[in-house]
């Protein structure tokens, strides 16, 4: 499950080291630790890293098909998540140190600032090939953190971008050496912990207004 660490006036968020599948319980455990950070007074910043092979790869789909009936409370959940994030009065910054796919990708978006191992692991959105689409709060929160030629070509042809070839496209904004990925994340948040937090999060409010109205539709679903 996800722990909650601080350094100076970084926070340290590790998703786990598993796959970091977005289970109930796994969203339940973010939330609380972005409860923690929210309620810090004084500079803070928040890196959201992660132990082992994966970063996250995504929705539990597992937990999904033996809950069906409790689908569309799923994806509320997921997309509150994103909204949580992306409107965060603090900066943040995802360390990808392995995969980071699908619902975890867009988590990743979801952070103000993304730094990726550079030889080995994959961002991808693969979707089209697993046949399930993106909501309306996926799709508009994808558009709003990338380019439009890079979000055409993510959501639709399921690319694995590596960290260089996501770096050369403005999918993250660092790719380091494998040791280097958490302590580069540290240090970007650590010289940026000095900004209003109230100031921060209304410019995230209303940059990000219109996605994070779609994030928190409650009427929105897969399919």
């Amino acid at each position: 499950m996800p722990t909650l660490d601080r350094q100076d006036n970084v926070f340290v968020l590790d998703l786990g080291d598993g796959e970091n599948r977005f289970h109930p319980d796994w969203i339940a455990s973010v939330n609380d630790a972005l409860d923690k950070v929210e309620k810090e007074d004084g500079p803070r910043a928040l890196v959201t890293a992660a132990t082992g092979k994966f970063f996250s790869n995504g929705l539990d789909l597992e937990w999904l098909l033996a809950n069906a009936d409790r689908q569309r409370e799923y994806v509320v959940s997921v997309q509150a998540l994103f909204a949580r994030f992306l409107s965060l009065p603090a900066v943040t910054v995802a360390a990808l140190q392995g995969h980071t796919f699908a619902a975890g990708a867009m988590l990743s978006l979801a952070h103000d600032f993304r730094v990726m191992r550079a030889d080995r692991g994959y961002w991808c959105l693969p979707e089209a090939d697993i046949d399930i689409p993106f909501t309306h709060g996926m799709s508009a929160l994808i558009q709003a953190r990338l380019t439009p030629q890079t979000a055409h070509e993510a959501m639709l042809t399921a690319r694995r971008y590596g960290g260089r070839d996501a770096l050369a496209v403005g999918i993250v904004d660092r790719a380091v050496d494998e040791d280097a990925v958490r302590a580069t994340a540290v240090e970007i948040a650590a010289s940026q912990a000095g900004k209003a937090a109230h100031t921060l999060g209304t410019i995230k409010a209303r940059m990000y207004g219109p996605v994070l109205d779609v994030l928190r539709d409650t009427s929105d679903g897969l399919g």
